[in-house]
């Protein structure tokens, strides 16, 4: 038997019951016709609605299904981060389990590796049913994205990808705190492919990303990939103090020529514009001191309530007359 799976799956949920059997009815049927060993490791992220006794029967059916049950909700990245250090696969993929991110699509993610590519990445193509505020909030926040920072993150981008043994070591190499992988995979380099997919609507349940929670998401990759922000401040304060300078040159002469009349307008105006510019100057530096704050607490990313290991073998591909068995036990 081998050391270690050939393939590792990782599948961050929260509050994801009622798509973990649907999920595991179209990747399993999926994985059993690679020919590799595999092993599947569902990262419970704090759920309260049952997820984990799903998974936890799910795997009285599939031994090759494990669990990790974290402590309470440390949010999408860190569940992914959790899952990265706990596989064991030569490959892994990671990939949503509300089956936006198609299982069908494993196989050509493969092939990509076979290749010789070490992190293959997907591109999304969203469901006729997403709302146009969310199509083109996300086609601005990445024009956005690669305007200030140095490094273009791919857009429409989605944290289903492959990557090899030694990327996932590479990438679990890195001791920042505050993570913004998609900007991480795309900085580190390696040979990397994209895959496009048709993303598929929610099978059951709402989306886990509010529109605070998807600001602050955008707020991450902004000042985790990017000082450029820091320098619009700067420049800004420039700006609005020499056009103050000019005003006062101006108001002065007035005064001297004996011009001057009374201007609430122009104050209220000139207040309202130099206090609007010197909060969002603080503001951005705020946002950049809280990230210094998180790294240099250096608190533990995650802690596991409990766990599965999957008891994977050398041939996972279970026959429909095995389950059937398993199933009536």
């Amino acid at each position: 038997m081998e050391s270690s799976p050939v393939l590792s799956v990782i599948v961050p949920v929260y509050n994801e019951k009622d798509n973990i059997q649907p999920l595991g009815e179209r990747l399993f049927p999926v994985l059993g016709t690679l020919n590799l060993s595999f092993e599947v490791l569902f990262v419970d992220d704090g759920s309260n609605d049952g997820t984990k006794e799903t998974i936890w029967q799910m795997h009285q059916v599939f031994p090759a299904i494990g669990y990790l049950s974290l402590s309470r909700n440390f949010g999408h990245q860190t569940a992914l981060l959790a899952g990265l250090q706990h596989a064991r696969g030569s490959l892994v993929i990671t990939m949503d389990g509300d089956l936006q991110h198609p299982p069908e699509v494993i196989p050509e993610l493969i092939n990509k590796a076979r290749a010789g590519y070490d992190i293959v990445n997907t591109k999304r193509t969203d469901p006729a049913v997403t709302s146009w505020q969310k199509k083109y909030s996300s086609r601005l926040y990445y024009r956005l994205l690669r305007w200030l920072s140095d490094m273009p993150v791919p857009p429409a981008g989605a944290d289903f990808r492959l990557m090899t043994r030694c990327t996932v070591d590479a990438f679990l190499s890195i001791e920042e705190r505050d993570r913004f992988n998609r900007g991480l995979i795309t900085w580190m380099g390696f040979r990397q492919a994209i895959v496009p997919f048709q993303a598929e609507a929610r099978h059951s349940g709402q989306s886990k990303y509010s529109w605070g929670k998807m600001i602050g998401f955008g707020l991450k990759g902004l000042t985790s990939f990017s000082a450029r922000p820091l320098s619009i401040a700067f420049y800004s304060g420039v700006i609005i103090s020499g056009l103050g300078f000019a005003y006062g040159v101006y108001a002065l002469a007035q005064y001297f020529r004996g011009e001057t009349i009374p201007g609430w307008t122009s104050t209220q105006l000139t207040l309202l514009i130099i206090g609007g510019v010197i909060l969002l100057n603080l503001g951005i530096m705020g946002e950049y001191l809280a990230r210094v704050f998180l790294e240099v607490k250096r608190r533990p990313f995650y802690f596991i309530r409990d766990e599965i290991t999957p008891q994977w073998t050398s041939d996972n591909q279970t026959s429909n007359d095995e389950r059937k068995t398993k199933e009536k036990k």
